[in-house]
């Protein structure tokens, strides 16, 4: 499968257009997932972070194309990084450091494809869905072994916000574990207790629970605990 995570909107027109040249570039069917085109606006850490927990259902071989890519057309490198068996492709500004960081044996490489005509502004077209489509027939050429990212954030958690989904509910970049479940969380000036899910607590009651791809997340039951609570990306979120 080729998986999907941008910061396009999926509303706009650069989505679709991605897709295109993925079509155009497949010599076989390949699946092509949009798994995210709502990654927040030019924020590459969240990113980093936000696809790390999604890659959990990834399957060696699959591709994902991964753009936050607030300096396209400036010097920052192109790159690959392939970790448990599947390739990530994106710029070199982190959005791929934290997945590398966490996999064990991860290799990183430059993308050198002097043959494709690119625009100034949408390399997530023009250079790493062609590449994504080479990747997926297996085919590496365009790869030259690099020794480290360039631009590398820590593997640890982060604690503060790091996506927040239509219903008001907030993600953030910290893991959970069995060991959290009896810990308290700290935002907007408010103290959070865990639940296990929204039906355990009363009908606009605030509370965290260990979301589907493992991370804390914060919510209210029926209504938009980001509206309640004012929360935006990177408001803090700690453990107290």
């Amino acid at each position: 499968m080729i998986f999907l995570f941008t910061d396009f909107g999926a509303a706009d027109v650069y989505a679709g257009q991605v897709r295109a040249r993925l079509l155009r570039e497949l010599t076989l069917p390949v699946p092509i997932i949009d798994l995210l085109h709502d990654a927040p606006a030019f924020d590459a850490c969240a990113g980093a972070h936000l696809l790390c927990a999604l890659s959990q259902q990834f399957e060696p071989s699959d591709v994902c194309l991964a753009v936050v890519d607030p300096g396209v057309g400036s010097a920052r490198d192109a790159v690959a990084v392939k970790a448990a068996g599947c390739w990530y492709l994106g710029p070199d500004n982190g959005v791929l450091s934290v997945v590398a960081a966490r996999t064990q044996d991860a290799s990183c490489y430059s993308i050198r494809a002097p043959n494709l005509r690119l625009s100034a502004s949408f390399h997530g077209r023009d250079l790493f869905a062609p590449v994504a489509a080479q990747l997926a027939r297996n085919d590496a050429s365009v790869l030259i072994p690099k020794q480290r990212l360039e631009v590398e954030f820590p593997a640890a958690d982060i604690a503060r916000i790091i996506y927040i989904d239509h219903y008001g509910n907030a993600m953030t970049g910290l893991r959970a574990s069995d060991s959290a479940t009896q810990g308290r969380l700290r935002v907007a000036g408010m103290t959070l207790s865990h639940a296990r899910t929204f039906s355990a607590v009363a009908t606009g009651e605030l509370f965290w629970y260990t979301n589907s791809i493992g991370l804390v997340e914060i919510a209210c039951n029926k209504a938009s605990a980001a509206a309640l609570l004012g929360l935006t990306i990177g408001a803090a979120a700690e453990w107290c």
